[in-house]
């Protein structure tokens, strides 16, 4: 009888080289993906704190038009009007300024405060009927146009 020896002495030592490459290769898309779940995260984070500084900054301007409601209607304005909006220089001394000169402060401090928060963003108070509408649109692309890509965070009130 014929005996098998299924024990020879052949021995493995180790990984193959296409082993090893099958295995970086792996390693490799796993990262790439990993990595990309980092940027989505780090892009929709972005886009969640601007959102944030668009509600304080329309909260902002609400109050300031509650505190001076009896001007509201210098406080409608397209977005050319807010960034052509000057302040008053005697509202911030002891001197004082007319309602009428508050609101155009209001709306060039607004306008400021919107140029802090974004780089480039417009923002716009239109009234429909007895409820006003504020809007800010931003470039959040960073493509240097603020257009239809671009978000806009409505918000409407009563005075």
């Amino acid at each position: 009888m014929m005996k098998y020896n299924f024990h020879k002495n052949t021995r493995q030592s180790g990984f193959t080289l296409i082993e090893v490459l099958v295995t970086l290769v792996i390693i490799a898309v796993g990262l790439l993906g990993l990595a990309n779940v980092q940027l989505i995260g780090l892009k929709n984070n972005q886009s969640a704190y601007q959102r944030s500084q668009a509600t304080i900054a329309i909260y902002d301007m609400v109050e300031r038009i509650r505190s001076n409601a009896s001007e509201i209607d210098n406080y409608v304005a397209t977005a050319i009007e807010v960034k052509a909006a000057t302040k008053v220089a005697t509202c911030t001394t002891a001197t004082g300024c007319s309602t009428a000169e508050m609101a155009a402060t209001d709306l060039a401090e607004w306008n400021e405060l919107l140029t802090q928060s974004f780089g480039m963003a417009e923002g716009a108070i239109m009234p429909d009927g007895s409820i006003y509408n504020i809007t800010i649109t931003w470039d959040e692309n960073h493509d240097g146009v603020i257009d239809s890509n671009d978000p806009t965070f409505p918000l409407s009130f009563r005075p």
